[in-house]
């Protein structure tokens, strides 16, 4: 079989270091499948160029995958040298082209997005789109067997069920790097999405259905993170944690019934919660949950795509107040429908909401594919030849850019838990993690009548 290095390029470390968990499970299927593999995390060697040439020279690599995470901040108001992340998977591939001449292949959410684009971009010998637990393995069959290879590797068109997905293959080494940094470990207990938010790549990247890991795979994962790496808080990364059949609620029962200690937050959609199913989370170690609330009136929501209006934000919202979890909601400015009238009504929903953080955005980033970009060529505010490699945003065109970002920074004006811009939350992030503090940082915004900030 062949020595395969897997880099992950990922150096975005805000506002906290994310684990290279898609590396983990590439990992995983390849060593199952019988190749000797090495990780090597671009972020935790601090880009050291010197030291990836030493493992390159150590390993000798037949194959090199590079797991790139994304390809921008998704931030309109972001610098733009900073917010082009796709610059650190070039500068990766570069480097390992001084070392070694073996080809190298990339995967990963940006190139999923954006195959053909982000292959040619980042100069790697061929991109594999979609679910890497097989087409990984296919793919470096065929480089190690000197076949012809194209541009693209061809996406599956089966996914994978649930109980094919393979557990992560943690490194002791990067584990204990992130969990020191950051406080907070990512874990996947399903993949795939059936909502239809008009930006969301989600359901091309992992199909337009839930398909749940098994429970006890789940569980033994959290195990192991407890037992064998002392990590008690991780972060369930799936699009959305409740699905509207209830799937996850097996998985709630079983951590509550085993009493893990392990504490955990996740993406939440507002609509289908209870007091009783917050009530159960919490027993099983919720403390936690980001709301993608990502508008702000229902007119906005529905233009949005959301299956939820905005009374079901503040109702959600005001159980976790209640219950004493912390919630955090993304809300985006300027999307489709947006007027000066619901930035308006928008602003003011907003300041009704307890005891949460609300994080504010200008403008959507635009994917090729999505219901979103389709209007936005309607619109003329884009030509169907555009690749959307470099960032392009959508902003309403019945609203001002400008204005619009003023509204919201003056009805925010001296709130520490109303974030706006957003590099407002990475500088206090920053001071956060000054004091000491670590995990996602903005529940210590929150004050509970219990608990001191």
């Amino acid at each position: 079989m062949s020595r395969v290095l897997l880099i992950s390029a990922n150096a975005c470390d805000t506002p906290y270091a994310v684990y290279p968990l898609g590396m983990a499970t590439v990992a995983g299927t390849l060593m199952d499948a019988g190749h000797q593999i090495r990780q090597f995390d671009w972020l935790v060697a601090n880009r050291d160029t010197r030291l990836l040439g030493q493992t390159i020279s150590g390993f000798d690599p037949e194959v090199v995958a590079v797991s790139v995470r994304n390809v921008d901040r998704i931030d309109s108001l972001a610098e733009s040298a900073d917010a082009w992340e796709l610059k650190e998977a070039k500068d990766v591939v570069a480097s390992v082209r001084r070392f070694t001449r073996v080809p190298v292949i990339i995967g990963g959410a940006a190139v999923s997005t954006m195959p053909h684009e982000v292959r040619q971009y980042v100069g790697a010998d061929m991109a594999v789109p979609g679910e890497g637990e097989r087409s990984v393995v296919d793919a470096v069959a065929a480089v190690t067997q000197g076949r012809s290879l194209p541009a693209v590797w061809p996406v599956m068109q089966q996914q994978l069920r649930g109980d094919c997905q393979r557990a992560p293959c943690f490194d002791p080494a990067l584990v204990a790097f992130y969990w020191d940094k950051s406080g907070i470990i990512g874990l996947q207990s399903k993949r795939g999405c059936p909502y239809r938010c008009c930006y969301c790549t989600y359901p091309k990247l992992e199909g337009t259905t839930f398909r749940s890991r098994h429970v006890e795979a789940v569980i033994a994962d959290l195990e192991r993170l407890k037992q064998d790496f002392h990590v008690d808080t991780v972060f369930f990364v799936d699009s959305i944690f409740n699905d509207p059949q209830g799937q996850y609620l097996d998985l709630v029962e079983a951590m509550a019934a085993r009493e893990l200690g392990v504490k955990w937050a996740c993406y939440m959609s507002p609509h289908l919660l209870t007091g009783e199913i917050l009530t159960l989370c919490k027993r099983a170690g919720l403390y936690a949950v980001e709301l993608g609330t990502d508008a702000t009136t229902d007119a906005t929501l529905e233009a949005m795509g959301k299956p939820f209006r905005w009374a079901d934000v503040e109702r959600t919202n005001q159980m976790c107040v209640q219950m004493e979890i912390a919630c955090a909601h993304f809300v985006i400015f300027g999307g489709p429908q947006e007027t000066p009238t619901t930035v308006r009504d928008g602003l003011d929903n907003i300041a009704r909401l307890e005891r949460c953080v609300v994080f504010g955005f200008s403008g959507i980033r635009i994917y090729p594919g999505t219901s979103l970009h389709k209007r936005a060529i309607v619109e003329r505010l884009l030509r169907e030849t555009d690749t959307l490699l470099e960032p392009v945003y959508y902003v309403s065109p019945a609203v001002d850019k400008a204005w619009m970002e003023r509204q919201v920074a003056e009805s925010w004006a001296g709130r520490r838990d109303r974030i706006f811009p957003p590099h407002e939350g990475q500088r206090a992030a920053a001071i956060l993690r000054g004091f000491g503090w670590k995990g996602l940082l903005w529940e210590r915004m929150i004050r509970f009548p219990s608990r001191a900030v």
